[in-house]
């Protein structure tokens, strides 16, 4: 389901790219789209489910239904004041936010700048709408219900491919009605979660319960949380707060080299991340601290066997990938080589950002909040570092670069402070693994710079010659690493939790 959800996430991109391009109003519409997405990832799939999973699993596991029902209705109204709350003030401030997180349209008083903060008064309620949608997800997910979350986005994905299609043509300025389709999306995620709650007798009648124990463990848990496992969403944002002084196109290029980064993170790495958090949570609750330990490695490992292929992968074909799934429409050639530049960049910190996901519960589910928080900061501020360095040199891609940089710092640090709580034991078998692994990427390699031809040769192609060739490298280049690896004797039961 989360495969599905981000093919056709990579759809939506092509359509946008189709439709808008990398122009000035594309720009505006990332800004707007992006503000809400971002405290989205940093409140609802960020600090508040790291905080909520942990305690529900406890109450799953320690108390009886009607005290698990009481939890849930208590954070639901408790939850959805201050949301509702957030979302009247942002939308009466959206200039000011446009100000704050684009102070480059801002100073340059365009017509981005006033396009922006229009669209961010239709998009920012999303904000209100995901959290809540999260926050049944985090309830199935706790349950054993992974596939609803998980197919849940695809509704996200089919409201905007059908507003840029049919709702553009209808608006002044088409881009407002992406918009539109946002706001749309978020009640549809929402309603749609209803049905599975209540099947699991857990739907919601909000009570504000701010004084409950639950609630204010949960609380205390998101404060820390907040900074945690989101600091790569910080740093992105950071991103785009310094692109929009760049000049035009930079916010688009980087925003389609970020989504094609996301399409093995969100398939793999947030998938095993959503898979094991209330597993360790259990784990932990129960005190089994072999199979915790056991846990951890399997995720590392399974991280290790996507994350690399796939970043040697959108490293070498950065280019063709950008002109098969976006060149058609209003992008441009430089968009396409712009774009490519970013995606190599992202793609070196692939395999930090999927660490990332699968070590922080590591610490969420035993309620750790603090020592992801001093990492986060840790690496929040070298990225800030690493941005200012190398942005008047590389532009747009030196910003690509410093993410990528402050992510490998912070996995480094979550790592090291797993192994010397004893937390994370390495198991047996990692020497074996790297070997296959090291000879299985020697072969990828050279498959895909056997099979791809050069940039001008992808760029001559029609759509269907893109795609068809593009289908026959990615084919072959899996098969052959993944043949690899079974002929170096890697079987099922290696990669089983």
């Amino acid at each position: 389901m989360t495969m599905l959800s981000r093919v056709l996430g990579l759809v939506r991109d092509v359509v946008i790219a189709n439709y808008f391009g990398a122009s000035g109003s594309a720009d505006a519409f990332f800004v707007a789209f992006k503000i809400p997405n971002f405290l989205r990832r940093l409140f609802a799939e960020g600090a508040f489910s790291q905080a909520f999973v942990p305690v529900l699993s406890e109450y799953q596991t320690q108390k009886d239904h009607d005290e698990v029902k009481r939890l849930v209705d208590r954070v639901a109204g408790t939850l959805g004041l201050i949301l509702l709350a957030i979302t009247v003030l942002a939308v009466l401030a959206a200039p000011v936010l446009t100000a704050v997180f684009a102070p480059g349209f801002y100073m340059d008083h365009t017509h981005k700048f006033d396009l922006a903060s229009e669209m961010l008064r239709i998009t920012f309620p999303y904000l209100l709408l995901i959290s809540l949608t999260a926050f049944a997800g985090a309830i199935l997910n706790t349950y054993g219900r992974f596939a609803v979350p998980a197919f849940t986005p695809v509704l996200l994905n089919v409201c905007l491919i059908g507003s840029a299609i049919f709702l553009s043509p209808l608006f002044d300025e088409p881009i407002v009605a992406l918009a539109w389709g946002v706001l749309i999306a978020g009640v549809v995620q929402l309603i749609f979660q209803f049905p599975f709650l209540m099947h699991l007798k857990l739907l919601p009648k909000p009570v504000f319960g701010w004084q409950d124990e639950g609630v204010q463990r949960i609380l205390k848990l998101m404060i820390p949380a907040l900074f945690g496992v989101s600091v790569a969403q910080i740093n992105l944002l950071l991103d785009t707060v310094l692109a929009s002084f760049l000049q035009t196109g930079s916010v688009s290029w980087l925003y389609y080299s970020d989504r094609l980064t996301e399409l093995p993170l969100g398939v793999f790495g947030i998938a095993i991340s959503t898979v094991i958090l209330p597993s360790l949570a259990r784990k932990h609750a129960s005190r089994s601290s072999k199979e915790f330990a056991h846990t951890l490695d399997w995720a590392v490992r399974m991280i290790l066997l996507i994350a690399l292929p796939s970043a040697l992968a959108l490293i070498l074909l950065a280019e063709p990938l950008i002109i098969t799934l976006f060149k058609y429409g209003a992008l441009t050639e430089r968009d396409v080589t712009m774009s490519a530049m970013s995606l190599q960049a992202y793609a070196c910190g692939l395999l930090a950002f999927m660490l990332i996901k699968v070590l922080a519960p590591g610490y969420f589910s035993r309620q750790d909040m603090k020592t992801p928080v001093k990492i986060a900061v840790q690496a929040m501020v070298a990225n800030m570092v690493f941005n200012l360095l190398l942005i008047w040199h590389f532009q747009h891609v030196g910003l690509a670069m410093a993410t990528a940089l402050s992510a490998f710092l912070n996995a480094a640090m979550l790592l090291r402070g797993l192994i010397r709580e004893k937390v994370f034991v390495w198991q047996p078998g990692w020497g074996v693994l790297l070997i296959r692994l090291f000879l299985a990427l020697a072969v990828l390699f050279a498959v895909i710079t056997w099979l791809s031809p050069t940039v001008d040769v992808w760029m001559s192609g029609d759509v269907w010659q893109r795609a068809q060739h593009m289908l026959l490298v990615v084919v072959a280049g899996a098969v052959s690493y993944f043949a690899v690896l079974v002929l170096a004797g890697l079987r099922m039961r290696h990669i089983r939790a």
